[in-house]
Order: C-alpha cells, then sequence, then structure tokens
C-alpha cells in the first residue's frame, strides 16, 4: 500500500484457525495532527451491553509505512494514541476470534466470522472520511468470503467508519442460494456443509421478504442482503445490519433436502427470526431513537424507545408469518397467547416499565440473574403485546381506515428515508398529526407505567376471545387450551433436578415458595417427609387438602424445616378462541375462502 493515501485502509486475514486469529493491518495517512487516536468500540450496535471487544486484541503495533517503529502508547481499555503528523502509519494487530454469537468474532476449522466492531480500529478524527477493506483470499479449499459490504475492483468501499463495522464478514465453507424480489438479491447463507434444504427455506421467506418490501414502499433501503447464518448445535441469535442479518441457529431444526408438509416449531422459529431482522432493515438501522443516529459506542446510550423499535418488531414478525399464510390463524394466536403468558407470568411487569426497561437494557435486561424476573419485564414482549393493542386500537378509532402499518409507513417517510432520529413522543406526535387519533392516555398507561395491555375490549372487532388457565407444568407456555387441567396449587418457583429432590432455580415474588422462605439454590428434599422430585412434588401440591405443607430444605450444608402455604395456581397461561372467522382472516390481511 503506497504512503500516498487519503483515507484508511484496513486488510483482513485469517491467521490461524486453530489458535482462532484474525490479523489485521490498518494503513492510516498522515493527519497532520501531534497525536492520532485509535479505538475499538466498546458495544455492537442492536446489543446494548457492554462488551470491551477490545480485550481479544492480542498483539498490536505501529510503524511508518517506511519501517520505522512507533510507541503507541495504551490511554485506557480500549484507545491507544501515536505520534506522527507527517507519514502515514501503518498499524497492525492480532484479534483473537472465539466467541460463537452473532455479535463478535468466531473462527473454527469450518469458517470464520466477524463483525466490524471486533476486529476494525476506529481513527478518531477521520469517522467521516472513506474507508477501504481488502480481505485476504482463504488459503483453505471451498472457503469463500461473504458480505454485504460495497465491492469496487478488488477491495471493499464505506462512507464512514459507521458503514465499515456495519457489514458483518464470512469466510469459509458455507452453502449459498440467492432469490430476487422486487430486483433486489436476497442471499442465503448456511456455515458448514450441513444438510439443510435451502430451496426450501428460500421458497418460503420470499413472501416475507415481500410483505416487508410492500410495506415501507419503494424506493428500497438496499439492492442487496444478506441472511448470514451461522449453523450450530444449539445456539439462537439475530443481529440486524444495513443489508443483512447475522443469525446463529441449531442446524437441525431447520428442514433437511426431502421433508415436506407442515413446518414445525422450531423452523417457524427460523422463519419469523428472519423475518424479525429484516424488519430491522427500516426499524432500527434507518428509523432509529434521536441518540442513535451517531451513537458513541465507547460508552452506554441510553434511551426510552426499544419498546418501540424491538417490541413493534416483535409484533410484526409473527405477524407477518400469519399475513403470508406460512402459518395458520391459529398458530399465530397461539404465538400470541404464549407471548402474553410470558409476560403475565413475570412479577417484573408490576415493577418496571417498557419505558424504563428500554432505559435500563444495558445493565438489567442484558444482565439477568434468577431475581431479574421479579423485578424487570421485556421491552420485547411487553412492546410486541402493546403494538399489538395500539393496532387495534387504531382500527377501532379510525373504523379501520387506518393501522399500526400507516403508522410505520409514516415513520419511514418522515424519519427513516432521510435518517432523521426520533423524539421519545414519536408514536403519539404521529398518530394525533396524521392519523387524527390521540393514543397518548394508551401510551401513558401501557408504557410508561406498569399498567397491564387489557386487549380484551378490541379483541371481539377481530372475533377473537382471550381466556386464562393456569398452567399445567413448569414447561406449560400456553397458547392453546389444554382442557384447564392446570395444577390447583402452585409452588411459586421453578426447580430443577438434582440427584436427590430438586433445587431451586427462581423463586416468583409474592409466592408460595417466597412466603415460605425458600431460596435461589436450596434443595427442596422432602415434602411431608417423603423424597421427591419434580414431577412427585408437583402431584403432592395438587392433591394437598391442609393448608400448609412442611419442607425438608437443604441450604449451604444445613438442614431447614419450611412451611409452604398451599394456594391455587394463578391463571397466567393465555389463548385465544375464534368467534368469527371473516373478523380475523380481514384483520390478518388473508383472502376469504
Amino acid at each position: 500500500m503506497s504512503d500516498v493515501i487519503s483515507h484508511p485502509y484496513y486488510e483482513l486475514a485469517v491467521g490461524s484457525r486453530s489458535e482462532h486469529l484474525f490479523e489485521v493491518s490498518l494503513t492510516i495517512p498522515a493527519t497532520g495532527q501531534p497525536e492520532t487516536r485509535l479505538s475499538l468500540p466498546a458495544w455492537i450496535p442492536g446489543s446494548y451491553m457492554i462488551r470491551d471487544f477490545a480485550r481479544n486484541i492480542t498483539q498490536i503495533e505501529a510503524a511508518t509505512c517506511t519501517g520505522e517503529p512507533l510507541e503507541l502508547a495504551k490511554l485506557d481499555k480500549q484507545t491507544w494514541q501515536f505520534s506522527c503528523p507527517d507519514e502515514a502509519v501503518m498499524v497492525r494487530y492480532s484479534v483473537f476470534a472465539f466467541d460463537l454469537s452473532v455479535r463478535s468474532a468466531f473462527i473454527n476449522d469450518q469458517y470464520a466470522f466477524c463483525n466490524g466492531t471486533s476486529v476494525f480500529l476506529q481513527v478518531q478524527g477521520l469517522e467521516q472520511h472513506p474507508h477501504a477493506l481488502a480481505i485476504h483470499d482463504p488459503q483453505y479449499p471451498g472457503w469463500i468470503v461473504e458480505t454485504s459490504m460495497p465491492q469496487v475492483n478488488n477491495s471493499y468501499q464505506c462512507d464512514s467508519y459507521a458503514e465499515l463495522i456495519d457489514h458483518p464478514i464470512f469466510i469459509g465453507e458455507a452453502i449459498t442460494q440467492s432469490f430476487e424480489v422486487e430486483g433486489i438479491e436476497f442471499v442465503m447463507l448456511f456455515s458448514g456443509d450441513a444438510p439443510v434444504d435451502i430451496g426450501r427455506i428460500c421458497e418460503d421467506l420470499t413472501p416475507v421478504c415481500q410483505h416487508h418490501l410492500d410495506l415501507f414502499g419503494a424506493p428500497y433501503p438496499t439492492d442487496r442482503y444478506i441472511f448470514m447464518t451461522l449453523l450450530s448445535d444449539t445456539g439462537f441469535g439475530g443481529l440486524e445490519h444495513r443489508s443483512s442479518t447475522a443469525l446463529l441457529y441449531p442446524r437441525f431444526d431447520l428442514p433437511l433436502p426431502g421433508e415436506t408438509g407442515v413446518r414445525p416449531e422450531g423452523y417457524v422459529t427460523f422463519l419469523s427470526l428472519c423475518s424479525h431482522e429484516l424488519f430491522h432493515t427500516w426499524h432500527v438501522k434507518r428509523i432509529r431513537p434521536e441518540l442513535m443516529i451517531n451513537p458513541d459506542l465507547g460508552q452506554e446510550v441510553y434511551t426510552n424507545q426499544l419498546w418501540i423499535y424491538e417490541g413493534f418488531t416483535s409484533f410484526y414478525d409473527d405477524l407477518t408469518l400469519a399475513r403470508t399464510g406460512l402459518i395458520t390463524p391459529e398458530k399465530y394466536l397461539e404465538i400470541v397467547g404464549q407471548n402474553l403468558t410470558r409476560l403475565l407470568q413475570g412479577p417484573g411487569r408490576k415493577i418496571q416499565s417498557a419505558a424504563q426497561s428500554s432505559f435500563d437494557a444495558w445493565t438489567r435486561f442484558y444482565k439477568q440473574d434468577a431475581n431479574s424476573v421479579n423485578h424487570i419485564v421485556s421491552y420485547y414482549t411487553k412492546g410486541g403485546i402493546i403494538a399489538m393493542g395500539l393496532d387495534l386500537l387504531i382500527r377501532q378509532q379510525s373504523h379501520n381506515a387506518y393501522s399500526l402499518d400507516t403508522v410505520m409507513q409514516h415513520l419511514w417517510q418522515d424519519y427513516g428515508k432521510d435518517e432523521r432520529g426520533t423524539p421519545d413522543d414519536v408514536i403519539s406526535t404521529l398518530c394525533q398529526q396524521k392519523l387524527g387519533i390521540d393514543v397518548k392516555p394508551y401510551l401513558d398507561q401501557v408504557v410508561h407505567s406498569t399498567t397491564d395491555v387489557v386487549l380484551d375490549d378490541w379483541l371481539a372487532d377481530i372475533g377473537v376471545t382471550l381466556h386464562y388457565r393456569a398452567k399445567n407444568n413448569a414447561a406449560d407456555k400456553g397458547g392453546n387450551n389444554i382442557g384447564n387441567k392446570g395444577p390447583r396449587r402452585w409452588l411459586g418457583a421453578t426447580v430443577k433436578t438434582a440427584p436427590m429432590g430438586v433445587v431451586v432455580a427462581q423463586v416468583f415474588a409474592d409466592s408460595p415458595a417466597c412466603v415460605a422462605g425458600l431460596q435461589i439454590n436450596d434443595t427442596i428434599l422432602a415434602a411431608d417427609d417423603f423424597v421427591v422430585n419434580e414431577n412427585l412434588l408437583l402431584r403432592m401440591l395438587n392433591t394437598w387438602e391442609q393448608t400448609t405443607m412442611v419442607m425438608t430444605v437443604i441450604r449451604d450444608g444445613r438442614v431447614l424445616t419450611l412451611s409452604l402455604p398451599v394456594e391455587d395456581a394463578a391463571q397466567y397461561a393465555c389463548y385465544f378462541t375464534i368467534d368469527d372467522r371473516t373478523r380475523l382472516h380481514r384483520w390478518l390481511g388473508l383472502a376469504q375462502a
């Protein structure tokens, strides 16, 4: 690389598969400044937790382009500084990559994957300049390079550092297939060589892509999009980017070649995940809070709006599958019932609002522990139910002239297309100004307080009724009617099997377990002097006629006797019944049979 350059230029290579190392070089033009600082982000947009990616830089050195070594002073955990105002400088460093997730970087024997936030140092002061990247050809047979980053001749070109780090990179073995919707090339990539029916998956995703493109309308924000999927045994995750998404998914939850018929639950979840991340192409990557337009990636950036961004997207991901016929209306209602069940069974919904959950994502939602269920609410789950209620409210108030679709279109036209940030009151303001509907009282209740979303009054408009029952067991996710044969009693804790007895994993606030004094990591050895397992404990509770049950508990080497109040099980499991299929189909936009 010539020392006459005008912008940062990176070279990326897979250094060692066995040591899990990327090798990176960064050539920096002469800045004319006394000192130049380099830094690596502490977090990646879309995942709101400080991850300190710089800890994975194992070696780093700097020299002039004529080879003269430079002192590279480390200023803090993620920032370095050198002095060389009049010459171009080359910085070389190694990055350890062994985090199998969508957030960081990973290398194994089959492939290498990275996000730019993990491997590309930022040159402070040149963030808004063009950035160029060369990816070295893989040295391993059959390995390919795939990224959504714009390519010009033999290098990749970006307009800014923010764009550079918004295109994940895959280098390795993969199966790929492309399909086209509205002139846009969509690429499905699966890492490795697992027997996956990629053709069927592309066929099923085509109407999902069409739905999202139709919802927001032309012109479209990208002309090429990649579903970059890392296959694993049990992993799960998704992270949105400008023109791609990085996904992590269990390989055998996907259809095998030759498998046809009903889409199993694991595959439906994958389609929903793809729908969710693609929706973010508009709603998060371009429509976004004011503070996320140029966020400081070195520290937390707080917003109250994640209920809008993750919540609304969570509403549309499964709704899209129903609208496109990939799942039946019954299956869609089952999923919504499960979401409601998950929301209502958490005591934390009475403690934290959706806005507070958004703000505290950095330290609470992304750092959950066994007690989190008692003091937080998910802005994904409650936000999705808020979105459903908002859609039904708008339809009712406008006599079906408008819907949440209308709001999304105004968000795109007024904010997303020009990448203008949204204020905290954007939803109520848009509804008032564009639709003439006052949704502020509703949002004040369900977003800014801990009031539950009450859908019941609107559900008749779409021909369904919401029912509640007791959960059958801890694994019961709700969503359907199992004859209301749930337990008559409840423990108020989740437990896991132990060599003898059961170990307490969670204790719900104000529950019988909480009143009895059970604590996380207690071993419940016996109930009424009989050694129990999870099934027997549940059976005994269900048939217990007295008001208390004596439990023998082991806590940190001590034996305790506790008295458990025997109470009726709370009816938190939700399910829907269809009263008027015509109304339901109309709401889902389905053709009438």
